[in-house]
C-alpha cells in the first residue's frame, strides 16, 4: 500500500516506517526536519516535510495514499503552553480526518496512549475502562480521540485508534532510565515496585499497527497493544538485572517525601519556563499501575506479540552497548 506516516523522526515513528518499507509498502515519512532522518531515505523511504500543525503540508503529503499512521504527537516538554499540545495532539486528528475525506485516503491509524486511563485500580484494564488523564499530555490525547472520532463519524472516513502501553526496544530513551539505570547500576526503586508496568516491544507495536491499517473490521475501532507479559515494576527490575548480569538494586526510598519534592520543583521551575529536575509524573511511575488486556486486539486483529521481556530487553541491552549507552 502507499501510506504515510507522521513522527517519523521519533522512535516509535522511524521504527514503524522502516517495518512497513520492509512489508512491502510504498512509505512517505513525514518530518518537520527531513535531515534528521537520513536513514530513513537509505531504507528507500521518501521522506517529505511537513508539520502536523500546518494543514497545507499535511494535504499536500496525504494526496495519493491509501492509509495515514498517525504517531507524532507533543510528548511532554518543559515550558510549552497548552495551546501547543491541543495544536498537535487534538486539533490535528481532526484535520488529518477531514483531509483523508477530502483526498480519498481510505483509513487514518491514530496512535493515542493507554495514558488515557490513567492508574488502574483493579488491573487488568480494557478498552472500555475508565478515562483518567493525569497531565496536559494525556488530556490532549483523550481530547485527539474524541475530536478524531467526531470527524470520522462526519466525513464516513475509516478510523482506527491504538492506546499503546510502555514502548520500548533499540534506540529507545524514554525507558533508558529503566533499562539502562538497571544495568549501569544506577536505577534507584522508590516504594516496593508492586504495581504493574506493562510495556511493548517495538517490533510487535509495528506488527500491531499494521494489522490496524490492513484489517478489514478494525475500522472503527479502538484498541489497546501491549505485550504478553504484564509484570510489576519490580519483576521488571529483576528480569532487567538478571538479563545484565548485574545484582538487583537494593536501595529503596519511601515515594511520598519524593513526590512532593517534585510537586515544590514543580512550583518553582515551571513558571519560569525552565525544566524541573524532578516531576511529579516521574515519580508516578513507581506508584501507578499499569497492565492492561489485549483480548480484542488479539481476537479482532490476530495481534500476537512475539518478543518475550527476556528476549526484548536483551536486545535492547545490546543495542545500548553497541552504541556506548552503558
Amino acid at each position: 500500500m502507499r501510506v504515510l506516516v507522521t513522527g517519523a523522526t521519533g522512535f516509535t515513528g522511524g521504527h514503524l516506517a522502516r517495518w512497513l518499507a520492509r512489508s512491502g509498502d510504498e512509505v512517505r515519512a513525514l518530518a518537520r526536519d527531513p535531515s534528521r532522518a537520513p536513514d530513513l531515505a537509505t531504507a528507500g523511504i521518501t521522506v517529505v516535510t511537513g508539520d502536523l500543525k500546518d494543514a497545507e503540508s499535511l494535504r499536500r503529503n496525504m494526496s495519493g495514499v491509501e492509509v495515514v499512521y498517525n504517531i507524532a504527537a507533543l510528548y511532554r516538554e518543559a515550558g510549552l503552553p497548552a495551546s501547543d499540545y491541543r495544536a498537535v495532539n487534538a486539533a490535528a486528528v481532526a484535520t488529518i480526518v477531514r483531509l483523508a475525506h477530502e483526498l480519498g485516503v481510505r483509513r487514518v491509524v491514530h496512535c493515542s496512549t493507554v495514558g488515557v486511563h490513567g492508574d488502574i485500580e483493579h488491573p487488568p484494564a480494557n478498552e472500555d475502562a475508565p478515562i483518567s488523564p493525569g497531565d496536559v499530555y494525556q488530556e490532549t490525547k483523550v481530547e485527539g480521540e474524541r475530536l478524531g472520532r467526531e470527524a470520522a463519524a462526519r466525513y464516513g472516513v475509516e478510523l482506527v485508534i491504538t492506546r499503546p502501553t510502555g514502548i520500548y526496544g533499540p534506540g529507545d530513551r524514554r525507558l533508558f532510565k529503566l533499562f539502562g539505570g538497571v544495568a549501569r547500576r544506577r536505577f534507584v526503586m522508590l516504594g516496593s515496585g508492586r504495581n504493574f508496568y506493562h510495556v511493548t516491544y517495538i517490533d510487535d507495536l509495528c506488527a500491531g499497527f499494521r494489522l490496524c491499517g490492513t484489517v478489514p473490521a478494525a475500522a472503527g475501532r479502538t484498541y489497546i497493544l501491549g505485550g504478553a507479559e504484564t509484570p510489576t515494576l519490580a519483576d521488571l527490575v529483576r528480569l532487567t538485572a538478571e538479563v545484565a548480569g548485574v545484582a538487583p538494586p537494593r536501595l529503596r526510598v519511601p515515594i511520598w517525601p519524593v513526590w512532593l519534592a517534585g510537586a515544590a520543583c514543580e512550583a518553582i521551575f515551571t513558571p519560569l519556563g525552565l525544566s524541573p529536575p524532578l516531576y511529579r509524573r516521574r515519580v508516578d511511575f513507581f506508584r501507578k499501575s499499569r497492565a492492561f488486556d489485549i483480548s480484542r486486539a488479539k481476537r479482532e486483529l490476530g495481534f500476537a506479540p512475539a518478543v518475550g521481556l527476556r528476549d526484548g530487553i536483551g536486545r535492547t541491552l545490546g543495542w545500548y552497548r553497541e552504541h556506548g549507552w552503558i
